[in-house]
């Protein structure tokens, strides 16, 4: 948790001149964090009661603070489904807590993900906020899976203070959220196009074994061509 402040704290300048502010205080920083499980067909819509308190219990342990039952808002013949029907749990960290959350995730979590890789740059909503979607619970400490009845995944909504997407790519990034390197294969077939190298000379780069260090070098240019890349 302080680790994480105190990051923030002397990333302050550094991200006050990347995303070209004058004022230290229009620095974006965190405001919350939600986690949300949804449980609407795992439960039958809401009839399996169980696992909803389940949901409550695991979920309030992995935020360490009390989670709440979500209800449904209005019914749905279609779903089978009946308004103040339970269909799922959620919880809201700010504060000492948030923090305390996101050093979990970043440290214990996601590197527990089966071939993760890094987070995706387009889960922003245009509005500064970053939506993170996690498909199996058991990637957290605090969770045994000889005790929970099935793998549930969850949202967590990360809420900044950025004006604007790449503001907020910034800020996660100083606070060590690591993002998805470019397809090395569709960044070399590009690279390949735009150089007029035979293909047979760039697979063989692929293969070396010095190809990595070169690729540190060629990170900052990749984004230029992303448009073509995907």
């Amino acid at each position: 948790m302080d680790n994480l402040k105190t990051l923030y704290n002397n990333s302050i300048e550094d991200i006050l001149s990347s995303v070209s502010l004058s004022n230290k205080m229009q620095v974006p920083k965190l405001v919350k964090v939600s986690i949300n499980m949804g449980l609407g067909k795992m439960s039958d819509a809401g009839k399996d009661g169980k696992l909803i308190e389940e949901a409550v219990d695991e979920l309030s342990k992995i935020a360490n603070q009390k989670a709440v039952a979500t209800k449904a808002k209005k019914s749905e013949a279609g779903f089978k489904l009946r308004e103040g029907s339970s269909i799922g749990a959620r919880v809201t960290l700010r504060g000492n807590k948030m923090y305390e959350f996101l050093m979990k995730l970043l440290h214990l979590a996601l590197p527990r993900v089966r071939d993760f890789r890094g987070i995706s740059r387009k889960a922003f909503d245009k509005r500064g906020n970053y939506n993170l979607g996690i498909q199996d619970h058991l990637v957290f400490p605090e969770i045994d899976p000889t005790k929970t009845s099935k793998t549930k995944g969850m949202n967590i909504t990360i809420v900044t203070t950025a004006q604007s997407d790449d503001d907020a790519l910034i800020l996660m990034e100083k606070l060590g959220l690591k993002y998805k390197t470019h397809d090395l294969r569709k960044f070399f077939m590009s690279f390949h196009a735009s150089i007029n190298t035979p293909i047979q000379n760039v697979s063989k780069w692929m293969g070396h074994s010095k190809v990595s260090t070169t690729l540190d070098f060629y990170a900052k240019e990749i984004d230029g061509l992303d448009a073509n890349i995907h």
